[in-house]
């Protein structure tokens, strides 16, 4: 018995299997999952490809959660897998390296800031929106953030994106809790995943938590974070919402 049997889940922004996104996958279906994974564009046929490595090889969807046609058709291309969904992960952010990251602050041009803006915080809600025909009463939403309450070295718009993010989780939270549906954030520590390797001075702020998380600090497990995803899919957490559980080894507790 998992703590997951029986609930659909999708999975939205698989890419590498170094991801948060295949470590939840695989997590989900350990737990008795039945799992979707999505993505697009050319990294379509690496999610194909890496989607072979998890316990039980999941439908692909095509999803690009910033084209309007992608997510009126979601509903129909997940309904010809499972008949409904009980919860959705949304593993989804980016933002130009070349001009947002690193200490690029200052002069973030406003196409691209509007880009990651979109791509990593509002698609949280048309995400979910597209989701809600699917979902009933107990079904979870969880995103992923990097916690953005402080201003960290080289992350910079991503860090504004990821506040926008965190506010459009407990709005969400508000408006689809009469209907059952929960929303919440999950915040890992720095992972080296694929995006954190197009963050310039990534290293910096890798260097942190080694020396000050109470529980110590491993960048290359995601599981940890999968772990906590797949708990707040569960029903193991009925009446909590608008959340944003750590993940971190405790380095957002620690004041040096």
């Amino acid at each position: 018995m998992g703590i997951l049997d029986g609930k659909r889940i999708l999975v939205a922004g698989v890419t590498m299997d170094s991801s948060i996104g295949f470590a939840t996958a695989k997590v989900a279906q350990e737990q008795g999952a039945t799992v979707l994974i999505s993505n697009f564009g050319r990294a379509l046929g690496i999610t194909r490809r890496i989607a072979k490595r998890l316990p039980v090889e999941p439908p692909v969807l095509e999803l690009d959660v910033t084209d309007e046609e992608h997510l009126a058709r979601l509903p129909e291309l997940v309904g010809e897998h499972v008949d409904g969904l009980d919860g959705v992960v949304h593993s989804i952010a980016y933002g130009n390296p070349e001009t947002l990251l690193g200490g690029k602050f200052l002069g973030g041009p406003w196409p691209d800031v509007s880009q990651a803006v979109q791509v990593s915080a509002y698609s949280l809600m048309s995400l979910t929106n597209a989701c809600r025909p699917l979902m009933t009463e107990g079904g979870s939403v969880v995103g992923l953030t990097f916690d953005a309450t402080v201003a960290w070295p080289a992350y910079d718009w991503m860090g504004v994106a990821k506040a926008a993010l965190e506010s459009c989780s407990r709005y969400l939270a508000r408006d689809l809790g009469p209907e059952g549906i929960r929303v919440n954030l999950v915040s890992a520590g720095p992972l080296k995943t694929l995006a954190a390797k197009a963050i310039p001075g990534f290293e910096e702020l890798d260097a942190m938590w080694a020396d000050r998380s109470p529980l110590g600090w491993d960048n290359t497990d995601q599981t940890p974070t999968a772990k906590a995803v797949c708990a707040l899919l569960s029903d193991f957490f009925p009446a909590t919402t608008g959340e944003i559980v750590h993940v971190d080894g405790g380095f957002h507790a620690m004041g040096a």
